[in-house]
């Protein structure tokens, strides 16, 4: 027998596909046999840390290095990445984001996003920038047990880097064409050994824009935002550590809705607009919020208190007609005293220490409270009656003063039957109430305005239960499957009917709720040389809620209009063939059709029932190959080539079916020279200049994705 002399070197630790990798050596008698295996993956997605492969939920993760990898800036940049996710805006920033065909489609999101465990409330106060992250975890279907409100069609859980014992920063700069630059640096210290740590990050995004308005031959989008966080972990007692973050995003943006009048146009003449009335757009936001946690030796106590803020207007008047007429206007710059919005929320979490024992569980209460005064003018120009309205040079002042509260009780239980069998249940009760008050004016710009609508107030109160149960049995050490049911919900609300004084100027409508089944399975194959991942679902969505945009009035109607029912598969695959070499596969396949619809039309109401869901690509997939070779013999650094090809199939942007965006393709490259602590890299993205509809509203005007770009990052990490 020989004698071996094993040593354990970490040649270097990298991303394959979602998740990590680790490179270990083996020697034996002076030979040397590489074995690279895919390293554990650890996740929160249950409010614990898990190991990913034994959570029965859908999760896909991109960690730090992935997030550099694939040059993911914005949160909208994950669609197609991850399986049945797709996400876009029409340039303003406030994303819609789908998955599984269960989608955004009114200012309470269908997808809840959560920042450092802080519930991005609504669409204003969203932070969409993405700048020294530790790690992004997508949770695919329901989480409403234990993510509440918003949470019906799954959760984007962003996770920024952790405190330090040593001094640790970064300073990175991405420059490309269209005069994109982002500037970021980072540092993160120990101020009192053992007590005290600090950290701060800052990004400053700019771009010149895409889009050339017409009418008077100028640069239409242009963007820039200014993105400062910072974080302080105090260890005020034994087992006990308070955490401030401090999140401020400062956006200015020339072109907020980059619109061409209908998709047609924008695909004949691509990155064009007219438009007469042009504006720049204050995007100011604000989040803080104060951890207390405990880690005792038989439980874990967690409160989490955070306050949101967001201060959105448009300098002067922003086209409303989307063309070089003076027909209609919007007007929203009245002071800060309207347009803000403002959110606290508190959670209290208490939890078994998770240490291998047969039952582990987790109770909570969350409780929010929100002021959303908003006022907006619809101004008529002196090309108004082109629009329909008979007298022009007026305003339609619209005030809306929407206030709300709740709150929830919640427990998850997971009990291990057998030592391979595991039963998860949990249960959620939520309790809202809201209340809104509407008024309206016609100011004609001389004297005070005339009352059209007096001010009315209305209420309304409802329940949601949200109960999750799932089983889950280990085939063997690497394999295992899992089934599960589990339920989500959208707050229902009250909303303004329109401006005529003649109709009742409030409406109520119901909460929107998600039924998800699935089953799964996890493995590594091939002495963990590849990840495979899939699962299976079948969804049901009731009341469901419809936005319409009713012009000129440019006032967002919702209503429970419909049923839906959503099925598929999705699959990741992740393998490293060779030491030096990764591969992956995501793939994504959702069919999502209207079970009822029933819309007005020009002769009453028509049943759409079998129609596609909006903002729902039928397939998304993602091929990626990376090669990183060393650079030279016995050098730290490693050449880096990096191909993906991402796939969107036919999706469509109106309930009814008449605007749509065929299949495309987009191709991105990376190549340079990295390692763990440097990376000079030049980068392609949408090489082949594919040009397609990112986002359209249901009455026609639409927003192309982004054409070609092409640049070079340099990063250095100390």
């Amino acid at each position: 027998m020989s004698i071996f002399n094993t040593q354990f070197v970490t040649k270097m630790c990298f991303v394959t596909g979602l998740s990590l990798v680790s490179q270990i050596s083996f020697s034996q008698s002076n030979d040397t046999i590489p074995l690279t295996q895919l390293g554990e993956v650890m996740v929160t997605a249950q409010k614990e840390t898990e190991n990913l492969q034994k959570v029965p939920i859908s999760v896909s993760v991109v960690d730090d290095r992935k997030v550099e990898e694939m040059n993911l800036w914005q949160t909208k940049d994950l669609r197609g990445y991850i399986p049945n996710l797709y996400s876009s805006n029409p340039g303003d920033n406030r994303n819609v984001i789908s998955i599984r065909g269960i989608t955004t489609t009114s200012y309470e999101p269908a997808v809840a996003t959560y920042v450092d465990g802080v519930n991005q409330f609504g669409l204003d106060t969203y932070f969409f920038l993405l700048n020294d992250v530790e790690r992004i975890e997508v949770l695919r279907g329901p989480q409403g047990t234990l993510y509440g409100r918003n949470a019906m069609g799954g959760v984007m859980n962003i996770i920024t880097k952790p405190k330090s014992d040593e001094r640790s920063g970064f300073i990175r700069a991405d420059v490309g064409n269209y005069g994109f630059s982002r500037i970021a640096a980072g540092v993160k210290t120990m101020v009192l050994p053992q007590k005290l740590y600090a950290g701060f990050s800052i990004l400053s995004d700019k771009t010149d824009g895409y889009y050339t308005n017409l009418y008077n031959d100028s640069h239409f989008d242009k963007q820039k935002n200014l993105l400062f966080a910072g974080n302080l972990n105090y260890l005020f007692a034994k087992n006990w550590e308070a955490i401030v973050n401090f999140k401020s995003n400062s956006g200015r943006n020339n072109g907020p809705f980059s619109l061409a009048p209908d998709s047609d146009s924008a695909i004949e003449n691509p990155f064009e607009v007219n438009q007469n009335a042009t504006t720049e757009m204050v995007d100011d936001s604000q989040n803080v919020s104060l951890v207390i946690k405990n880690t005792g030796p038989k439980f874990n106590f967690s409160s989490q208190t955070s306050f949101q803020k967001n201060y959105r207007y448009y300098k002067t008047p922003i086209d409303g007609d989307f063309s070089p007429i003076d027909g209609v206007s919007i007007v929203n710059d009245y002071g800060k005293d309207w347009n803000t919005v403002s959110v606290w929320t508190q959670e209290f979490r208490l939890a078994s220490v998770n240490s291998g024992q047969k039952l582990n569980w987790q109770v909570g209460f969350f409780g929010f409270t929100s002021d959303a005064p908003t006022r907006q003018g619809v101004y008529f120009g002196d090309d108004a009656a082109l629009l329909g309205s008979p007298i022009s040079n007026f305003t339609t002042i619209n005030t809306n003063i929407a206030t709300g509260y709740g709150y929830a009780f919640f427990g998850q239980a997971t009990y291990s039957l057998t030592e391979k069998l595991k039963l998860t249940a949990g249960l959620r009760s939520d309790y809202e109430k809201k209340e809104l008050t509407v008024g309206q004016e016609m100011d004609f710009g001389q004297g005070d305005p005339m009352v059209t609508q007096p001010d009315t107030t209305g209420n309304v109160d409802y329940n949601a239960i949200s109960p999750k149960v799932a089983l889950a049995y280990q085939l063997a050490n690497t394999n295992e499957v899992y089934g599960s049911y589990s339920r989500g919900f959208r707050p229902g609300g009250l909303t303004q009917i329109g401006s005529d004084p003649s109709n009742p100027p409030l409406f109520a409508y119901d909460p929107e709720f998600s039924n998800n089944f699935e089953i799964g399975s996890k493995n590594y194959f091939f002495n963990r040389r590849v990840r495979a991942n899939v699962a299976l679902f079948y969804t049901t969505i009731s009341d469901v809620q419809i936005p319409s945009l009713v012009l000129p009035d440019a006032i967002v109607v919702t209503q429970n209009a419909g049923d839906l029912t959503s099925k598929g598969i999705e699959w990741e695959i992740n393998t490293i063939p060779t030491n030096d070499l990764s591969i992956d596969w995501s793939f994504g396949y959702t069919h999502a059709t209207f079970d009822n619809l029933i819309l007005p039309g020009e002769s009453g109401e028509v049943d759409y029932a079998g129609n596609r869901q909006i903002f729902t690509p039928d397939f998304t997939s993602m091929v990626a190959v990376q090669w990183t070779p060393q650079f030279f013999n016995y050098s730290t650094l490693d050449w880096m080539v990096r191909g993906e090809w991402l796939y969107f199939g036919e999706q469509f942007f109106n309930l009814e079916n008449t605007i749509s965006q065929d299949a495309y393709q987009i191709a991105n490259a990376k190549f340079g020279v990295v390692s763990d602590t440097m990376e000079l890299t030049l980068w392609a993205k949408n090489i082949f200049d594919e040009t397609y509809i990112d986002y359209a509203y249901n009455f026609g005007p639409s927003h192309l994705g982004n054409p070609a770009t092409f640049g070079v990052t340099a990063m250095y990490k100390f």
